[in-house]
């Protein structure tokens, strides 16, 4: 994630066992449990095509240059 992005937080209840799961799911790929929820959420977002588009700013137009 672009360090730019504003954060939210939120309190997300979960089963015992899928907790687990994304656990073990997010030490086999090197990420926090964070970092691979928000993984997960990019990826399912990417393909639905329901990913909001960036919002062009000139730092981002600089970097492109």
């Amino acid at each position: 994630m672009a360090k730019d992005n504003k954060t939210k937080s939120f309190v997300l209840r979960i089963d015992s066992d899928v907790m687990e799961a994304i656990e073990k799911w997010a030490e086999d790929e090197f990420r926090s449990v964070n970092g691979q929820l928000l993984y997960v959420i990019s990826e399912a977002l990417k393909k639905s095509r329901r990913m909001p588009k960036r919002k062009e700013t000139k730092d981002n137009k600089e970097e492109k240059d």
